[in-house]
């Protein structure tokens, strides 16, 4: 988690995530220059215990199919996702919007069986890869006073 947006970011993407309800299933709609792309993903843990690991899949789907599942109830996140270089590392700076306005996420994917360190970025308020509560699908479902005092739990005020 990272105190502010930096500087020297690139290749933004908009992402607008939907989590239907009741299932672990992840409706993305992702916009750049160009047609829009519209997935359906599922992340998963396999042992809820360790946060560490996850599996992903994903489908691409025609522009018809996404619109034919906005109709299932979901929960919402939007944010815009760039692209950093730091330290001879590629990261994916997330920046949310809305309710979540002031929350910004720097990941990057080590790979399995790998301890996750804070990036060598500046303004860097604490890791959160592992932590459940920076999850997308509970995000989504985290109000504003939700946000705040998950911040606060940080000694963000």
């Amino acid at each position: 988690m990272l105190s502010a947006r930096p500087g020297d970011l690139s290749d933004p993407r908009r992402i607008v995530d939907r989590y239907i309800d009741g299932t672990r299933l992840r409706l993305r709609r992702i916009s750049v220059a160009g047609p829009a792309v519209y997935k359906l993903g599922q992340k998963v843990r396999p042992d809820e215990n360790d946060p560490s690991s996850v599996l992903l899949t994903n489908m691409y789907l025609t522009a018809g199919e996404y619109e034919q599942l906005l109709g299932l109830p979901f929960a919402e996140v939007r944010k815009t996702r760039y692209s950093l270089e730091a330290g001879g590392t590629q990261y994916a700076v997330d920046v949310f919007e809305g309710r979540l306005e002031g929350l910004v996420l720097a990941e990057s994917d080590f790979g399995e069986d790998t301890v996750h360190e804070p990036p060598p970025l500046a303004g860097v308020i604490a890791e959160v890869t592992t932590d459940n509560r920076f999850s997308g699908g509970t995000l989504a479902r985290t109000d504003k006073d939700g946000l705040w005092a998950l911040l606060s739990s940080f000694g963000i005020t």
